[in-house]
């Protein structure tokens, strides 16, 4: 599976990409929303985006926002990694069509968590 990591950060780009590739993912990097959609828009297909809400250029909820318009990007599964906690953010998240909110910073067992209330990691048996 592939993962679009969108994050004005370099170095959270880094941390979030270094979690999926221990699960499993492929990742692409975009510095903002807008790079991000030109990646899926010249055919970059991704099971999953992992995106912040503040960035310049295109913030991370008008992402979400372009991504839902365009029915050929329905399937892709999208997920905020952001330090924005406000209960009244994270409703507006997942009203634009966002499907998980994870809150940072994070462990990476919050992060696999996430991933597999959206289906896309496999729960792991404990011994």
């Amino acid at each position: 599976m592939r993962a679009l990591v969108i994050d004005d950060s370099r170095t959270m780009r880094r941390i979030v990409a270094g979690q999926l590739s221990n699960l499993g993912f492929e990742t692409v990097e975009a510095a903002d929303g807008r790079a991000a959609l030109d990646l899926l828009e010249a055919g970059t297909e991704v099971e999953l985006a992992c995106i912040d809400w503040n960035m310049p250029v295109m913030n991370g909820l008008e992402f979400v926002g372009a991504v839902r318009e365009n029915p050929a990007w329905r399937d892709v599964t999208l997920m905020m990694v952001t330090t924005e906690s406000e209960q009244g953010q994270i409703v507006r998240a997942l009203a634009a069509g966002a499907h998980e909110y994870l809150i940072k910073p994070f462990t990476p067992d919050a992060f696999r968590e996430k991933l597999q209330l959206l289906g896309l990691v496999e729960y792991e048996e404990i011994a």
